[in-house]
């Protein structure tokens, strides 16, 4: 797997997370009975800055909310708004450029169940 690398701003941003295949194994909640951890997920959490919006996605129904809410907090993963019920396709992101030319919207693909080797910077001159 090739390490995705972004160089991002200093304003506030705003993270978008599929949940499971991205930060937790694939339907592990359904074929082990518990979520498992992907590696490296805590770390890059960690490094959100506390300005930033982090919105997790998930096809899980309501029904596996308190289940799920339980294990993000237990893990020690913030974030401010879980959506349960997300359609399974392409999830798309869409949004309009700077005036002074900053890319305000990346996508980033991960293979499903592999680490979580995304990495970013904050730099001031963007």
């Amino acid at each position: 797997m090739t390490t995705s690398f972004l160089a991002l701003s200093k304003l506030p941003h705003t993270w978008i997370l599929d949940v499971d295949g991205t930060i937790v194994k694939h339907n592990g909640y359904k074929i082990d009975g518990y979520d498992t951890l992907l590696p490296d997920v805590k770390s890059f959490f960690a490094q959100i800055p506390d300005t930033d919006m982090i919105i997790l996605l998930t096809s899980r129904t309501e029904d596996y909310r308190l289940s799920l809410e339980k294990f993000l907090k237990n893990n020690g993963l913030r974030y401010d708004i879980l959506i349960c019920g997300a359609p399974m396709g392409e999830r798309i992101l869409i949004n309009d450029t700077k005036p002074r030319g900053l890319t305000t919207a990346y996508a980033v693909s991960k293979s499903r169940d592999s680490r979580f080797d995304i990495k970013f910077i904050l730099r001031e001159d963007l």
